[in-house]
């Protein structure tokens, strides 16, 4: 399986993604904004998406979605196709998603919304944490790009404040310094050690 950077060679596969992204939904029974193959070819020729191929065949996809002049970035149209679904593919998509925005955008918050039970878990394990709608963007172009959403009048209802899908930030992990235990503390470590 070959998961990389989608580049102009595979606007090919564009009708297929949109195509698939929109019966993934209606399967599902989801909320997710279309997109058409135009706006994926796009992606791709910014190189703004992450492709997965086997044997040169679709196997996957994801792209990025820049907001509020750099400081946000979700990722969005993570789909596996159906003979690929079921071996981690999502999952692995996902985190060289979440590799490449970290490299263009190093400073970007990263988030993303979702109604799938599968990508709560996926962004979970990646460091996601649901938070309120509020600490997502206010980039009116983001929230117009859920206009497509069966659900979109729930969002409208709320003035973006909640609708059916979870709002996910990602938090990087915190790196582990290790830190001198206080004089009590290695002095009770060591009292508790010498006795008999």
């Amino acid at each position: 399986m070959e998961i990389c950077i989608a580049r102009s060679k595979h606007i090919k596969h564009a009708r297929s993604i949109s195509e698939e992204i929109d019966a993934s939904a209606k399967i599902r029974g989801t909320g997710i904004a279309r997109r058409t193959p135009e706006y994926i070819a796009l992606k791709m020729e910014k190189k703004e998406a992450i492709i997965a191929l086997k044997d040169g065949q679709i196997a996957g996809f994801c792209y990025l979605e820049v907001w509020g002049q750099g400081q946000y970035l979700a990722h969005s149209g993570l789909i596996v196709f159906p003979d690929f679904r079921g071996q981690g593919l999502a999952k692995r998509i996902k985190k060289k998603t979440l590799e490449y925005s970290q490299k263009l955008y190093p400073k970007a918050k990263i988030f993303g919304i979702t109604t799938g039970k599968a990508v709560m878990k996926i962004n979970s394990d990646l460091g996601y944490k649901p938070v309120h709608f509020s600490e997502l963007t206010d980039d009116l172009a983001f929230w117009n790009g859920c206009q497509s959403c069966k659900n979109y009048d729930v969002l409208i209802r709320t003035e973006r404040s909640m609708c059916l899908c979870t709002g996910m930030l990602y938090e990087a992990p915190q790196q582990k310094t290790q830190t001198k235990k206080p004089k009590w503390k290695q002095l009770f470590s060591t009292t508790k050690k010498n006795k008999p």
